[in-house]
């Protein structure tokens, strides 16, 4: 089954910028910049970093009543 998602945060509407969205699962789902290296980032490599402002999680925040 697709999952489903709600945009709470965003810099443009057409999909291919920073965004934050909540899932029909109750988790979030981020999209930004790939951070590829970075001192102390340890990750599995199924996974993936991405870097998104301080100001677009803020403003997902708000959007949760946060």
């Amino acid at each position: 089954m697709t999952m489903k998602l709600r945009k709470l945060a965003g810099t443009c509407d057409d999909g291919t910028c920073p965004t934050v969205y909540l899932s029909d699962r109750n988790t979030l789902v981020l999209q930004g910049d790939a951070v590829l290296s970075a001192e102390g980032l340890v990750s599995a490599p199924h996974e993936q970093a991405v870097e998104l402002s301080v100001e677009l999680v803020e403003e997902a925040l708000r959007a949760l009543g946060r």
